[in-house]
């Protein structure tokens, strides 16, 4: 690890910059199996757990484990499901305090994980589909006082415009994770969002740009994906790229993010811990190829062990496992 990212991977614990998160919050239950079953097939796999999840959930996890002051808004459940979300969070360092109680059941995920951490996932919003704009706007002066806020679409799109809307107009920078792929963004969350996270197959659909094949991303024409995104409407974006690192798109020029090389476990929550971290990074004032930089490794981390929230780590956590 570069003794740059190190520092700034130290550093964000004294940051004064705030992060908020409007999302989901999930119990993921996920089963290990030597593979993923074929549609109809059914294969043996290993003993079940129930473990914190959410990309909301686990995207201000991630970001408060690093050090970040952060806050969630979203809805959970009245079943024993909440009481362990709300307890992990609070556990981590998440401000729960905004979060609505409703009836019925909170969110849920299933998940299967394969002998080389590839996954399938179903989700099941629960009460994740109750967070309404009317709940979003009785917490705008709130998320007025962050300095970057968290989207992904696993809310209600009504809800993520609006909050998109509200912290933009207000001068917070606006990160979204399109994620649950949608193949049209509306026109008002494009226009409130300041920074773009997909992967590669999301960018590929939204920009309808075709796979290489192999899946190989290196003789990708970057100018070209530059040139799309900003036709899209996103001036700043990052395509993550798996085990090929990230690229980092910013005043129309691209940027290559190495990946974090690790014998990996379990990826499910890779994505949402390099998310959260970004947050953290901006959060903390550093541009967004320097949060970029501290993503790779922190999501690296993350995916040498089980879970989504599960894998997180601390920065000293992160820094000590790839000292060694």
């Amino acid at each position: 690890m570069p003794q740059e990212v190190r520092d700034r991977l130290i550093s964000l614990e004294r940051a004064e910059g705030s992060v908020a998160v409007v999302g989901s919050m999930n119990a993921d239950y996920t089963v290990t199996a030597r593979r993923l079953p074929e549609p109809g097939e059914t294969v043996r796999g290993g003993a079940l757990r129930i473990l914190p999840g959410g990309k909301g959930a686990n995207q201000a996890s991630a970001a408060a484990r690093l050090g970040a002051n952060v806050c969630i808004y979203g809805a959970v459940g009245n079943d024993p499901n909440a009481d362990f979300l709300l307890g992990e969070l609070d556990a981590a360092g998440v401000d729960t305090s905004e979060i609505l109680r409703t009836e019925g059941a909170t969110g849920t995920t299933v998940i299967t994980v394969d002998a080389n951490g590839e996954n399938t996932i179903v989700y099941s919003p629960g009460a994740n589909g109750k967070v309404s704009a009317g709940y979003v706007q009785s917490h705008r002066d709130a998320l007025a006082d962050a300095s970057v806020l968290g989207l992904c679409l696993e809310s209600p799109m009504t809800t993520v415009i609006a909050a998109a809307e509200a912290a933009h107009a207000d001068g917070v920078t606006v990160l979204l994770n399109e994620s649950p792929f949608l193949p049209e963004l509306p026109h008002e969350l494009v226009t409130s969002t300041d920074i773009l996270l997909v992967n590669e197959h999301e960018a590929a659909q939204l920009l309808e740009l075709d796979e290489p094949d192999g899946g190989d991303w290196s003789g990708c024409d970057w100018d070209d994906v530059v040139s799309r995104i900003a036709d899209y409407g996103f001036e700043r974006a990052i395509v993550t790229l798996g085990d090929q690192g990230s690229v980092v798109i910013e005043n129309y020029r691209w940027y290559r993010v190495d990946v974090a090389k690790v014998p990996a476990k379990d990826t499910t929550g890779c994505g949402d811990a390099f998310m959260g971290t970004v947050l953290s990074g901006l959060a903390a004032g550093y541009s967004l190829l320097e949060s970029a930089q501290m993503a790779s490794y922190v999501a690296g981390y993350a995916a040498t062990r089980l879970g989504a929230q599960a894998s997180f780590g601390s920065a000293a956590d992160v820094l000590a496992y790839f000292s060694a």
